[in-house]
């Protein structure tokens, strides 16, 4: 498959929706707080129930994929915490740089650069990824967030039961293990495809919007080394992944990489801001995450395109 292709039927519809957003957040004043609640609690939870309740991808392999997601995340932190500490980051800096290194934009960006790039199942793996890491942003995220603030609480971690697509999850596995799915044409899971397939360009929409209104501030020369840990490392760590659980479905195996080599995660910059304490002198850990969101994300284009075509060509297929 030649990288124009791969660009033109993956690449280039996130670019093109994400592009309208940014467009639409420079000429009109857009709140994006509505949007992403009706995205959360409602057009989310209804993409993950179906994603999982529908998915060939059998239990077994769902599981690794969880445990995947985590052993990966840790690692990356333990990677950037280190490069940090060796560049000499100090706070707030240090903890938004494991930040924007560790989480990937798991759903905005990866669940429909998934489904573009490999179908129904590129979704569902997308889907479950991005649930782990919700898990996982609002344990160790959020201690972090706090920790860039001067903090160590983590009075936050009950977010983590406050958000819907969790027990979307739950719901879609005891639903299959019980053999309760409704039938996938009936009315029940039709409404439920169709609210959730409205997330798709919605969430897209979104990242342009927030994209548009960032703060860079002078942070955009520092972030560097972010880009390259999220980029470059991100992906070969989660080959190495991989190839160490045996996920035994190809797809699946492939689209973990491209989701562990998503941009960094717009969810970093709300817990700095909601727990990264006062602003301090120079660059603010808000800033930093803004730079690091904008430049992985258009960076993005050209390695993601690259990734998408090595993974489908099969040249590192002896490793999935």
């Amino acid at each position: 498959m030649s990288l124009l292709s791969v660009f033109a039927t993956a690449i280039l519809p996130i670019v093109t929706i994400a592009a309208v957003g940014f467009v639409l957040g420079r000429v009109r004043e857009i709140d994006v707080g509505p949007l992403n609640t009706v995205t959360v609690y409602v057009l989310v939870p209804a993409l993950v129930f179906h994603s999982l309740t529908t998915t060939t991808v059998g239990g077994a392999t769902l599981a690794k994929v969880f445990v995947g997601v985590v052993v990966f995340i840790l690692v990356m932190v333990g990677l950037a915490e280190g490069v940090g500490r060796v560049l000499g980051e100090s706070e707030p800096i240090q903890s938004a740089f494991v930040l924007v290194s560790a989480f990937s934009n798991s759903g905005n960006y990866g669940i429909p650069l998934s489904e573009f790039a490999f179908g129904a199942t590129g979704r569902a793996t997308a889907v479950l990824y991005l649930v782990a890491q919700s898990v996982v942003i609002y344990t160790v995220g959020v201690y972090l967030a706090s920790r860039a603030g001067g903090a160590r609480g983590l009075g936050a971690l009950t977010k983590v039961f406050r958000l819907p697509l969790v027990y979307a999850v739950v719901l879609a596995l005891v639903v299959r293990a019980l053999g309760l799915v409704p039938p996938a044409d009936g009315a029940t899971m039709t409404t439920i495809q169709l609210v959730g397939d409205a997330s798709i360009p919605l969430m897209l929409i979104l990242v342009g919007v927030q994209l548009a209104s960032a703060n860079y501030g002078a942070a955009l020369s520092r972030v560097g080394p972010a880009n390259v840990l999220k980029l470059l490392v991100a992906p070969a760590v989660g080959l190495a992944i991989v190839s160490m659980l045996d996920f035994g479905n190809t797809t699946v195996a492939r689209v973990f990489v491209l989701e562990c080599a998503a941009p960094a995660a717009i969810t970093s910059l709300i817990l700095l801001i909601e727990l990264g304490g006062e602003p301090p002198a120079g660059v603010s850990g808000p800033e930093y995450v803004s730079a690091a969101v904008l430049t992985t994300t258009l960076l993005s284009v050209p390695v993601l395109t690259l990734l998408i075509t090595l993974l489908k060509s099969g040249l590192v297929g002896s490793l999935l």
